[in-house]
């Protein structure tokens, strides 16, 4: 039976009162307790225990990134709204003091500041294409990453965060490899949320792009199927939410970065992401927010 409503301030306010997640007066920026946390580790553990096969190498990134890469890939083309750069002060103490004193008086102080170097990191595999070497195996190569992600769209749905974490997975090398390794993981996904009891769908679909041209961006990539979502039922039944992506990306990464195969070609690269705090609010949703109750199924797929 589900935990709420399908209603998303309902569901907000059902895992605040039972003390999931912990509100910090901005809206897509929560705490999470360790009884949300436990559950994200165990279904990220079950996650890995599903690619042992892809033999895939592990990184940890921070959640900055160089802003070099978001302008490589034509990041802010595409996306403007959603990017985090990050900014700091470079006066001096006379600049500083002034500063101050704006603070102090409730003024406004943005622009005593400069962007960095640095980008909150918007993607989950976007850190990991500037480190492959100029040349892949031939037959390809899979990585993987459990990384924070930071996208500015601030709202009160829960499942609508600004910081989140994916357990991101990423193929590079021929172009057919790559593509039956994204279809291979959209069955392996799907199957995952089945089998902790969700009501998991899949469908094609299209990233946010911004403004007019973005329409016909979106449209291209259905018409291509370059992007598969699985969708589970959190805060709507009609509407239901994308707990994680399968991409396929062609040459957009590799030609960025000058990556290769041994005769020369240029590689292709797909990812697949779980979105780890959606697919842990599912899982509450469908099951309740005591994991102590859950189905013995789920519990033991999660608990093994």
């Amino acid at each position: 039976m589900p935990a709420t409503e399908y209603d998303a301030l309902k569901f907000h306010d059902g895992m605040v009162k039972a003390g999931l997640i912990v509100p910090v007066g901005v809206p897509g920026i929560f705490g999470r307790n360790h009884v949300f946390e436990d559950v994200l580790a165990r279904f990220d553990a079950a996650v890995t225990r599903l690619a042992t096969d892809d033999r895939a190498d592990f990184f940890v990134f921070p959640p900055t990134i160089e802003r070099r890469i978001l302008e490589k890939v034509g990041y802010m083309d595409s996306f403007p709204q959603l990017a985090g750069t990050v900014h700091s002060f470079f006066g001096k103490e006379l600049d500083a003091r002034k500063l101050s004193e704006r603070i102090h008086a409730g003024g406004a102080w943005g622009d005593a500041m400069a962007i960095t170097d640095v980008s909150l990191n918007p993607a989950a595999c976007y850190p990991l294409y500037p480190t492959l070497p100029g040349t892949v195996p031939s037959g390809g190569r899979v990585v993987t990453m459990l990384n924070w992600v930071f996208r500015h769209e601030p709202s009160p749905e829960p499942t609508r965060m600004q910081a989140f974490r994916v357990r991101e997975y990423v193929a590079c090398g021929p172009p057919e490899m790559v593509i039956r390794w994204r279809d291979t993981w959209l069955e392996r996904g799907k199957h995952l949320l089945e089998s902790l009891g969700l009501p998991a769908k899949a469908d094609v679909a299209s990233d946010p792009f911004f403004g007019k041209g973005g329409k016909m961006l979106a449209a291209s990539q259905r018409e291509l199927k370059l992007k598969f979502e699985v969708l589970v039922p959190v805060i709507s039944r009609e509407n239901p939410t994308a707990c994680c992506s399968f991409n396929y990306h062609e040459a957009k990464f590799t030609d960025a970065f000058g990556i290769a195969l041994p005769d020369g070609e240029t590689a292709h690269t797909a990812c697949l992401g779980f979105g780890l705090e959606r697919c842990v609010m599912a899982l509450f949703q469908e099951h309740g927010f005591d994991p102590g109750t859950w189905p013995g199924a789920v519990r033991e797929k999660l608990w093994p």
